[in-house]
């Protein structure tokens, strides 16, 4: 009798497994069980770059997207340039796109280090404007637009503070040796400090300091250079004014996160998602050595990770934003830097910039190429998995996703109200699998209803993914551009 009785308990058990198997997306069972507080998402842009969002998942993971390497854009061979060319700014004005990089530099402390300017309507053809404004060995016919220690690592930004005067428009900060500068130009050629004292007095600044206006907190944000627990460190400070700074705070990490040299921070906000802080850091290894006989040792990589808030930094991904390729002239120190800013140039596409071969005869900058929005996804293989986000009150009529999938690939949507319970109409069922590559897809459900009865109420989105990647989320109206 108890043989029969275990024989029809398996029967069962692989009765249920089977069913499983075949209809994951309604036996799935979900982990990560945390009861997060409603938040509002208003019409914004969510990106999936860490689990903010994310209350249940089962079956997806986090995937980081890694760039994608296109042309060189410059090579520093200029004579008021050199090996030692570094640290680049890019800023999308308008339909121009500067770039700004430290040319010359005989040594740190050397009042002759210059900064340069090149110009690109494409971000993708550097021209050196012949600006006569700084003689170098005797000719003043070349891009030059400062001359000084501050050249060392000048880091302009255009100001996108409404209350920023017009001989503002753009400012930068600049120093070394335990000084920052505050400088402010009118067109970002004709640069004057703010005042002669430095306006930042705490931490190393050998590398990039940057500075940008954060809309979503009024205030300027100063990303800088120390030394803690002995590696080299990402430290931040604010200030209404550009001219009082609050006292360095470092960057905060979740327990467990190793400790890494972070050479540089390449700290920006999200295009289209300002809410978003993205970092860009140069990590370096200063101990290896991978070209025998190279006169230094030290090799460097590029990582990413995302803040919210400013202080408090998600590394959800440990491994590499871009590696070293097979050209060994970019394994050796101080190349793969992160040049600091995004630009759109095409609207499919965002253009960021890595130095390379720092110190050798080509010292250069190549363009990288990301997915507008995508800097990661929920992924999930052929397998098929779900997650549903926490609950969220939203102010947009209609959903829209950044996506793409395999053409065997899906993706579903369920809205269910706060307690987990789908909606009525709004079910899985209710729903055609979607499929394709879409930065702004509009989703429907087959009655054709849109969310606008559920705007301002607590709701969760249910997802369901098969051979598919979500990027990010929003409620609104549509963009112009929305697939490729």
């Amino acid at each position: 009798m108890l043989s029969k009785n275990l024989k029809y308990m398996f029967s069962i058990l692989l009765g249920f497994f089977f069913v499983m198997h075949r209809q994951p997306k309604l036996y799935c069972l979900e982990v990560n069980l945390v009861n997060k507080p409603t938040v509002s998402i208003g019409n914004r842009t969510e990106l999936f770059v860490d689990e903010w969002l994310i209350e249940r998942k089962s079956g997806v993971t986090h995937q980081m997207s890694a760039p994608i390497k296109r042309e060189v854009v410059l090579v520093t061979d200029k004579a008021w340039e050199g090996v030692d060319s570094a640290y680049y700014s890019v800023i999308q004005d308008g339909k121009n796109i500067r770039l700004y990089y430290r040319g010359f530099c005989p040594e740190d402390a050397s009042e002759k280090q210059v900064t340069c300017m090149a110009e690109s309507t494409d971000g993708v053809h550097f021209s050196r404007p012949n600006l006569g404004m700084y003689s170098f060995n005797g000719s003043s016919q070349n891009n030059i637009v400062h001359r000084g220690v501050e050249s060392h690592n000048f880091a302009p930004f255009l100001d996108s503070n409404p209350n920023s005067p017009s001989d503002q428009r753009y400012k930068a900060l600049a120093g070394i040796n335990g000084k920052l500068y505050a400088f402010r130009s009118p067109d970002g050629i004709h640069w004057a400090k703010m005042q002669e004292q430095p306006v930042i007095t705490k931490g190393a600044f050998d590398s990039l300091n940057l500075g940008f206006w954060d809309e979503e907190v009024g205030l300027y944000r100063c990303y800088s250079r120390y030394y803690g627990d002995d590696v080299r460190a990402i430290q931040s400070c604010t200030s209404r004014d550009f001219i009082h700074w609050s006292v360095p705070v470092p960057n905060i990490y979740a327990a467990g996160i190793p400790k890494e040299h972070f050479y540089t921070s390449s700290t920006t906000p999200c295009p289209g998602a300002p809410h978003i802080l993205l970092a860009f850091p140069k990590r370096f290894q200063p101990e290896r050595t991978k070209l025998s006989g190279y006169k230094e040792r030290g090799i460097s990589d590029a990582m990413f990770m995302s803040s919210r808030d400013g202080v408090n930094w998600d590394r959800t991904f440990l491994e590499a934003w871009v590696r070293p390729d097979l050209d060994m002239h970019n394994w050796t120190q101080r190349s793969n830097m992160p040049a600091t800013g995004i630009v759109q140039t095409d609207p499919y596409e965002l253009s960021m910039y890595i130095s390379e071969h720092y110190e050798w005869p080509d010292n250069r900058l190549r363009r990288l190429t990301m997915r507008p929005n995508g800097f990661a996804a929920v992924h999930c293989g052929v397998q098929g998995g779900e997650f549903t986000t926490r609950s969220l009150i939203f102010t947009g009529k209609n959903l829209y996703l950044n996506y793409a999938t395999s053409t065997a690939g899906s993706i579903q949507v369920e809205l269910q109200d706060s307690s987990g319970k789908p909606i009525p109409g709004y079910s899985m069922a209710d729903m055609s699998p979607l499929f394709g590559n879409e930065l702004d897809a509009s989703i429907l459900w087959k009655k054709g209803g849109n969310l606008s009865a559920y705007i301002g109420k607590p709701v969760r989105f249910r997802f369901y993914l098969k051979d598919a990647d979500l990027y990010s989320l929003r409620t609104g109206e549509p963009l112009k551009t929305n697939s490729y």
